[in-house]
């Protein structure tokens, strides 16, 4: 049996830049146990899992995303990688609105613009001290945070700079043994273009630095929203490849608007994925 699957970089208009991800199209129920091999085996930061829910509905799906360790519950690039990958192949018609049920609840994407929109839950961070040996597996930036708090997920750390969110150098072995999913570094925007900068590292689930994470900007977007005073920002993840995301607050939802670009197309050949 085999799986048509995709590789697509997500947040970007321009191919091997932005966040890869792979999207695999299931026409069954798989077991998570085989998921998560498959996401091994490709070793990209997540890999999303896409199967029709329920017949008689062409626009809903199931999607459950993995990275190369474990299954999490809230994926931003890989979400707005399977919109591309459905409405690109025809899976799903041009215009019509996609729903996904998901570990994060029901997620919509849709076309606004030039780009493809999620509406994913907000997860405004909160003021926390950050736990113990964070600083320290972040080079001691202690002159330069301003702001340090916790949304649902991760960490975050408003920096003094642009400037010191680049120079960041984690140790990741250190950071692997911080109590978080991941580590929010941002700062303003020093650039034309954009409002904020940030990095994302989140080593304790396999991921030492994410090109461009989608749910981290469910904390950005309202966390900037709230300094700037706008609803509507326009954010740059500072990784080695960059990646752009639109985030626009909407009480207790954020619309996070990106681009994608397809690079690979080809079948995963198996014994079939097992079911659930």
């Amino acid at each position: 049996m085999t799986v048509p699957l995709y590789q697509v970089d997500a947040f970007t208009a321009e191919p091997f830049a932005g966040n890869p991800a792979a999207v695999c199209l299931l026409d069954q129920e798989a077991d998570p146990g085989w998921m998560q091999r498959v996401a091994a085996e490709l070793n990209l930061s997540e890999t999303a899992f896409v199967r029709p829910d329920g017949p008689g509905d062409d626009a809903a799906f199931e999607l459950r995303w993995f990275t190369p360790a474990v299954e999490v519950a809230l994926c931003g690039h890989a979400t707005l990688a399977s919109a591309h990958v459905l409405w690109s192949e025809g899976r799903v018609p041009a215009g019509r609105a996609i729903r996904f049920q998901t570990l994060s609840g029901e997620l919509r994407a849709s076309h606004h613009d030039d780009a493809i929109e999620l509406d994913f839950p907000a997860t405004p961070p909160a003021t926390a001290d950050p736990p113990a040996g964070l600083l320290e597996a972040l080079g001691e930036p202690a002159g330069t945070v301003r702001w340090a708090g916790r949304s649902r997920f991760d960490h975050l750390l408003e920096l003094d700079s642009e400037a010191a969110v680049r120079g960041l150098e984690p140790d990741f072995g250190k950071l692997r043994e911080v109590s978080t999913r991941g580590v929010i570094a941002t700062a303003a925007s020093e650039a034309d273009g954009f409002d904020y900068v940030s990095r994302f590292f989140a080593p304790a689930v396999g991921i030492d630095e994410d090109p461009v994470t989608g749910s981290a900007h469910c904390a950005l977007g309202p966390f900037w929203a709230d300094r700037l005073g706008r609803a509507d920002l326009t954010g740059f993840q500072a990784s080695r490849r960059g990646g752009v995301v639109r985030t626009r607050a909407a009480g207790d939802r954020v619309l996070l608007g990106g681009q994608a670009v397809t690079v690979l197309r080809g079948t995963l050949v198996t014994a079939g994925p097992p079911r659930g």
